[in-house]
């Protein structure tokens, strides 16, 4: 799962589960459906940004380190329903592509809408075992290439000019990093009550 802040892939994909101190990486995003996300996949691929382990994505946690434990796993828990009693399934659009250059350097799939919950999800599921100090803000978005060179990431931009996609997102997903791949833990449903109409 690609992280940072704001910046996909700011701290890496994270490390494999420590045994000798007992830690896992955990992340937490929303998950993007299909077709788009095997697409994202299939492209970051060709471009030599391998990306066969982490599903396609937007970050509301990137990799984090944590103990291994009942009660590790019970505040965690904890402070995702929280976070998913925030909002109720909200949509989200995604329109067109940017890079974060010169700060990083990634390409991505720009959200146009949905902002207000997910940074309402990702500043309360950052609390508590997922408190992890913020390299850049927070800036929802799809990575669509990092770690690659100026031209693949000019390509990526280009590629995902008019790119267009809308779901609705009704969870958010815990991930947990093993055998060199992120897979989805827990799945965490969306409680909360929707606007009234006015």
């Amino acid at each position: 799962m690609t992280g940072g802040e704001g910046v996909a892939g700011g701290g890496g994909e994270g490390g494999e589960a420590d045994e000798a101190s007992r830690s896992v990486w955990l992340g937490v995003a929303v998950e993007v459906p299909e077709p788009l996300a095997s697409q994202v996949q299939a492209f970051r691929t060709s471009l030599g940004d391998d990306a066969s382990g982490v599903p396609t994505h937007i970050t509301l946690v990137p990799p984090t380190e944590v103990g291994q434990g009942d009660d590790v796993t019970a505040a965690v828990a904890g402070t995702l329903a929280d976070a998913a009693a925030l909002c109720a399934p909200f949509p989200v659009r995604l329109k067109g592509s940017d890079s974060f250059r010169p700060v990083s350097d990634v390409a991505y799939v720009v959200v146009e809408e949905g902002w207000d919950c997910l940074v309402r999800l990702a500043e309360r599921a950052r609390t508590g075992p997922l408190d992890t100090p913020a390299a850049f803000p927070f800036h929802p978005h799809v990575t669509l290439a990092h770690g690659v060179s100026d031209e693949a990431l000019d390509e990526a931009v280009a590629a995902h000019r008019d790119v267009e996609a809308a779901f609705t997102v009704d969870a958010v997903t815990l991930y947990r990093r093993a055998g060199g791949s992120w897979q989805p833990h827990r799945r965490f449903p969306l409680t909360g009550t929707a606007p009234t109409p006015t």
